[in-house]
């Protein structure tokens, strides 16, 4: 038999007891472990053999098997654009809300947000909601706290539960000093206040401790858990509860339960649990990240062996069961659309849907984290990805929501796969009667032997299942995930289980498609249905890279459980007119925001309208912090007010104060705004262009810095380029112009600093930045210039589908840097491999990391236009070499690698369908024009005259005047030109 009871202990439970402190005298039972035996060494093609005993299924374990499925948490920036989404595209976002919290079985039941500091502890800075000591506290500025309001409109029983990773000055200056718990205590208390008379709902959980601490800060859990209960305090004005309010008030607010710790592997909380009879009545749930395991340590029935397995199973001294939460872990990385297409699985074969960090890796680590540590919730971090690409640990969720202008939502495959888990069985937490039918878990009937603790490989064929029951034991579902090349067989056979008349059992699917199918085709469906043998036991082979849920539930004729994904939508770039908020292609400018709004209208947060800034905490229009406290003031100005008395605050990624705006496709424009002082003790104001990665305002590729003094200096990246001083003002309009490689920097209208840029960086979104002084900006203007192409139209990843690849590539998705675009790469450095890319328009990009050792041959629909060409030196999402200047159109460009190495990465394409006003300037093609002129035809070989003659007819053209030509393909066709005129080669050099 593949698996056995290794329990020694009756199944009764002890309910728990009100006072956690009758806990210590608690009478010591015989510990067992709950753990699940590993199946027997067999062949691969031997069955795995399941014994789902409803004898094994614990209805009595109200907290620890109950299966609560899924969680996002909301921090350090990645769910701030979800506001902009739903005030442009309220349509699109409140789809997002059902879809992942509406329906019977909604997909998660959880929203956590760690509480911000104004400081970048990952991707982003999330605001604080408390800046000082003695300003009420403003829950609206952050986004994961309406997120849950909304979230509960589709899903009340949705949880919520705070943390801290950092705190405010306030806070941190007087805990360093050992004395900040009644200040912490002051911040979590005023936040949840907020959060329940702005939302309606008090919070449900409550970590005190640090994120990711090494060391569980176990008095102050306790403290706090004490205060928590023993607070009479709800009369203040500052927290705005009406009288009538405040008994119901405070009887939830008693009612928080405690999460702890939030380790990252370190595992202490679970056997301080165990040996503390006081900390184990307080702690509600064990929660840690980023690994499957438990701990195994000291003898079994030590509190350092396998703890969260005790604690889960109520196999321990105090006989009850607690909750363990896997309390943070990743969503898939990339987008799966795109990773099918790697070459990593044997012999160059693709993994599918599956490999490391991909959909199936992701899902089993909720298998294994459930089989080795007994974890029944999984909380992504994040499941909505809605901050800007370029940011540290993108592409790793569930949605991608980064385009709110456009309303452009993608929804990854991997929702599929986890709907696998929470669409075949009733998820969320039970209730005080234990009569809400959430099913429990399975230990018995649960297992995975896959390779990894964080980082998961199915490639060893290990089994790797969970079963799931209803606590009445009618039915039941196991999910079992193949994600190997090679096929599995599960035996699966149901005893003491009430099934009834009926017992088909359906098998509902999820892996990539077959040859000649749609991306979607093998997504949730209906694979099979299936009966039970003569000896009871259902048996099916499992596909590779595939997972799978076999269930004795009926869903064939459901709706809810086949409905399909929304589309994403175009990704269309960010071009508005003067008011910022409606789109215009035809205008000069790109984007403008006045930080007033009055173009807005309400904004419905759970069930009622607000006016559009205060919806939001006053945090301005499609912005993105990375560092500082970034919010609209009563005056229509945006400011940045973390000063000198908040700066010293905790921070993983320490910068000065700066926030990101735009789209990454922008390319040539000029970007303006005013600047002022109002902070007596000082200050200093950035603007930036072409920001494609990283979270400081030296990541701007060309910046401008102004202080009240008049000093100013112009940078290119972190290193200064030009430096001066104008006169000294309490205010300036700065700009900066980036044209092709030529970047020029205003002060007040007057250019200050001009840089040719031999190797520019052409791409990227605008950065606001200040020091750590209140510094105001207004009229905020990013606008086109004559003569060039303003972005590029569209983005192909080196993965996709529509690419076409010849010859020796390596395909690489799985530990891919996130400073690539989805995490992938496509490399080669074989002469004669080759890539074709589909486009119609005027030209293309090729972007990737490169030492520019490559050297490509390039053909435009069939024809040679350029040989032996260099590529640059480029960092990641940077163009390592770019060809503009085509007529406007359908083309097929063929790269075709001569020599050296060469990784792509993505390939962005332009057209002639949004050019700005005013003629390309063909001065540089008349000159190579000229300078070619009147070679002699029979004098050259007829393949380098070929390549010669196309590039002179397009200059030709171009100086006739050719529609949609810009001043940038003007240049580049007279390099082109001069190139292959130095290419010419004699037909006697030839013959030699």
């Amino acid at each position: 038999m593949g698996t056995q009871n290794t329990r020694t202990q009756t199944k009764t439970r002890a309910r728990r007891r009100p006072r956690w402190a009758a806990l210590a005298a608690a009478a010591a039972v015989t510990l067992g472990t709950g753990l699940v035996a590993a199946p027997p060494t067999h062949a691969a093609e031997d069955p795995v053999e399941v014994v789902v005993d409803g004898d094994d299924v614990r209805a009595e374990n109200v907290n620890g098997l109950t299966y609560k499925g899924l969680g996002v948490l909301s921090c350090n920036s990645t769910t701030n654009l979800l506001m902009d989404y739903k005030a442009e595209h309220p349509e699109r976002y409140w789809q997002l809300v059902r879809v992942l919290f509406g329906g019977g079985n909604p997909l998660v039941n959880h929203v956590k947000v760690e509480m911000g500091s104004d400081t970048n502890t990952s991707t982003g800075a999330d605001p604080a909601t408390m800046r000082t000591r003695d300003e009420l506290a403003d829950a609206s500025r952050s986004p994961g706290f309406q997120l849950a309001a909304d979230a509960k409109t589709v899903n009340p029983k949705l949880k919520v539960s705070i943390l801290r990773w950092e705190m405010p000055r306030w806070v941190q200056l007087e805990w360093n000093k050992g004395t900040g718990t009644d200040e912490m205590y002051r911040w979590y208390k005023e936040t949840i206040l907020d959060v329940h008379e702005k939302y309606g709902y008090m919070i449900d959980y409550v970590d005190p401790d640090k994120n990711e601490t090494r060391t569980p800060d176990i008095p102050f859990v306790k403290w706090y858990k004490n205060a928590v209960v023993n607070d009479t305090d709800f009369a203040d004005e500052r927290y705005g509860i009406p009288a009538r309010a405040r008994e119901a008030v405070a009887r939830a607010y008693h009612r928080i339960k405690i999460v702890a710790s939030d380790e990252n592997n370190t595992l202490n909380m679970g056997p301080a649990m165990l040996s503390d009879a006081d900390l184990f009545g307080i702690v509600d749930a064990a929660g840690y990240h980023y690994t499957t395991e438990d701990r195994r340590e000291g003898a079994v029935d030590s509190p350092t062996y396998l703890p969260y397995t005790k604690l889960a199973t109520g196999d321990n001294t105090y006989g009850q069961d607690k909750e363990v939460w896997y309390s943070e872990g990743t969503g898939s990385f990339g987008y799966t659309d795109y990773r099918v297409n790697n070459t990593e699985g044997p012999d160059g074969a693709s993994t599918g849907i599956g490999g490391v960090q991909s959909a199936l890796d992701i899902a089993n680590r909720l298998v294994k984290s459930y089989a080795n540590s007994k974890r029944t919730h999984y909380i992504f971090q994040p499941a909505i990805g809605s901050f800007y690409e370029g940011a540290q640990y993108s592409h790793k969720e569930l949605v991608s929501a980064r385009d709110p202008w456009s309303g452009h939502l993608h929804y990854d495959a991997a929702l599929y796969v986890m709907q696998q888990f929470t669409g075949f069985a009733r998820t969320g937490w039970e209730n005080d009667t234990n009569t809400a039918g959430i099913w429990r878990t399975v230990p018995e009937a649960s297992y995975s032997g896959v390779s990894g603790t964080e980082n998961l490989d199915g490639s060893n064929g290990a089994p790797s299942y969970m079963t799931l029951a209803d606590p009445g034991k009618k039915d039941f579902s196991t999910v079992v995930v193949n994600d190997s090349d090679q096929p599995k067989t599960y035996r699966i056979k149901a005893e003491n289980l009430r099934l009834g008349r009926d017992r088909t059992m359906e098998v509902w699917e999820t892996r990539a498609a077959d040859a000649g199918q749609r991306y979607d085709a093998n997504f949730k469906r209906l694979a099979d249905e299936i009966g039970p043998g003569a000896d009871g036991a259902y048996t099916y082979t499992v596909k590779p890279r595939s997972i799978t849920t076999l269930t004795t539930l009926d869903r064939s004729a459901d709706a809810s459980t086949k409905q399909r994904l929304p589309e994403s939508g175009e990704r269309t770039v960010l071009d508005t007119d003067g008011s910022g908020k409606r789109g215009d292609t035809r205008d000069t400018y790109l984007y403008a925001d006045d930080f007033a709004y009055e173009e807005e209208g309400r904004v419905k947060v759970g069930r009622t309208l607000q006016p559009y800034l205060a919806s939001r905490g006053n945090q301005p229009r499609y912005m993105v912090d990375q560092t500082g406290a970034w919010e609209v003031g009563g005056d229509g100005v945006l400011y940045q007010y973390m000063d000198q008395s908040m700066k010293d605050t905790g921070a993983w990624n320490r910068n000065t104060p700066n926030t990101t705006v735009g789209d990454f496709r922008w390319e040539n424009y000029k970007a303006s705004v005013d600047v002022s002082f109002p902070d007596p003790e000082g200050g200093l104001a950035a603007l930036g262009v072409r920001q494609q990665k990283g979270m400081s305002i030296s990541d701007a590729a060309y910046n401008l810095r102004i202080g009240p003094d008049g000093a100013w200096t112009f940078y290119e990246y972190g290193t200064a380029r030009a430096r001066g001083e104008v006169a000294a003002a309490g205010g300036y309009r700065l700009a900066v112009e980036a044209k092709g490689a030529q970047v020029t920097a205003y002060v007040d209208g007057e250019a200050v600093a001009v840089y040719d840029d031999p190797t520019p960086q052409t791409e990227g979104r605008v950065k606001l930045g200040s020091d750590f002084h209140r510094t105001g900006f207004d009229n905020l203007k990013v606008e086109t210039i004559d003569g060039y192409t303003p972005y590029a139209g569209a983005q192909l990843d080196n993965m996709d589908s529509a690419i076409a690849y010849e010859g020796a590539w390596s395909r690489k998705a799985s530990l891919g840097d996130a400073m690539d675009w989805y995490r992938s790469t496509s490399t080669s450095a074989t002469a004669g491999a080759s890539f074709t890319v589909p486009f119609r328009g005027t030209g293309v990009d090729v972007i990737g990391g490169n030492d520019g050792s490559a050297v490509l041959d390039v053909y435009v629909d069939g024809e040679l236009v350029a040989r032996d060409s260099k590529t640059a030196v480029a960092d990641k999402r940077l163009a390592t070499y770019t060809l503009r200047g085509l007529p406007e159109g359908k083309h097929r460009v063929k790269f075709v690698l001569k020599s050296g190495t060469l990784v792509l990465d993505a390939f962005n394409t332009f057209s002639a369908s949004r050019t700005a006003g005013g003629r390309a300037d063909t001065a540089p093609v008349r000159r190579a024009l000229a300078e070619t002129a009147a070679p002699e035809r029979g004098a050259y070989t007829a393949a380098s005259w070929d390549v010669f003659a196309r590039a002179a007819a397009a200059a030709k053209s171009a100086v006739a005047g050719r529609a949609g030509l810009d001043t940038v393909g003007a240049e580049q066709l007279a390099s082109r030109l001069r190139t292959a005129y130095e290419q010419l080669v004699r037909k006697e050099d030839a013959a030699r």
